[in-house]
């Protein structure tokens, strides 16, 4: 009978305690996920241009050196398909006319055409495009799923990574203060 018993009850608490991990894991918040990269140089790359883009400086891609140039700068991870980025896109939009630092960006694992109709639709707020089709400079940095975006300083380093679509009270209460530091870093 308690072989029986043990039968029963042995699904049942390996049931509750693979729940309770999933639930505490719910708990999480991708945004606080460390990044190993934090104060660290960024990866060297180099990508070539997004193909298709007609922006300004839409000829060059974008490389590590770019974000050595003495200016804080901002780097986000986006692609056509992210339903995140769009949410997201006007607040980068408006970064790009007030922050005094360039944004550039990094289009994730996407098809040129897709992305490219997708800035000349919604607006391209970046100083450079780098094409990453394969996904591995994102892997180089970190990322963990688009969007993500981190504030670089003028020696390249990175200084502050957000995980998913930024906000307006995320970029007022985060954003806005680590840009601030990494423009006084030099």
């Amino acid at each position: 009978m308690s072989m029986r018993r043990l039968a029963f009850f042995l699904p049942v608490l390996i049931f509750l305690g693979v729940a309770g991990y999933l639930l505490v894991g719910l708990t999480l918040e991708p945004q606080r996920l460390p990044s190993a990269l934090l104060d660290k140089p960024a990866p060297e790359f180099a990508l070539p241009p997004l193909e298709g883009r007609t922006a300004e400086g839409a000829a060059d891609g974008l490389s590590s050196a770019a974000l050595k140039t003495g200016q804080a700068s901002l780097v986000n991870v986006f692609a056509s398909w992210c339903l995140p980025c769009r949410v997201e896109h006007p607040i980068l939009t408006e970064l790009s006319r007030t922050s005094g630092a360039p944004v550039f960006g990094i289009n994730y694992k996407d098809k040129p055409t897709d992305a490219a109709k997708w800035l000349r639709d919604l607006g391209d707020p970046y100083a450079a495009v780098g094409a990453d089709r394969d996904g591995r400079v994102a892997i180089d940095w970190g990322v963990y799923g688009v969007p993500e975006t981190f504030v670089v300083d003028g020696k390249g380093v990175i200084r502050y990574r957000y995980a998913g679509p930024l906000t307006e009270d995320v970029v007022e209460r985060e954003l806005l203060p680590a840009l601030r530091a990494a423009q006084k870093e030099g």
